[in-house]
Formats: structure tokens, C-alpha cells, sequence
């Protein structure tokens, strides 16, 4: 596992980083979006790629 796999997900509505992830950039072109738990917002919210 390499370090250019890893991605940063970050809250929509805060903005905040909160979970690191890994994805395989070969196969999968498009930015993640995963409904986790924030919490700052201290409640389920769209987690989406960012940069890192």
C-alpha cells in the first residue's frame, strides 16, 4: 500500500477533515462521496474527496 492511494474525506457542510481512506486511483476516476459521521456537525453528513 502506497501513500499515493490514500485520500482525504472531508465534511460538506463544516469542511473539516475528519477520515483518511485509501482508493485505487486506476480504477476509480471520480471524486468518493460517503455519508459519515462528523463530529463538528455532530451528526451524519456527505463526506467527499478533497485534496490533500
Amino acid at each position: 500500500m502506497s501513500q499515493d492511494q490514500l485520500i482525504k474525506l472531508s465534511c460538506k457542510t463544516c469542511k473539516r477533515t475528519n477520515y483518511w481512506s485509501r482508493k485505487n486511483k486506476k480504477k476509480v476516476e471520480r471524486k468518493i462521496e460517503l455519508k459519515k459521521f462528523c463530529k463538528w456537525c455532530k451528526k451524519n453528513t456527505i463526506h467527499k474527496e478533497s485534496k490533500k
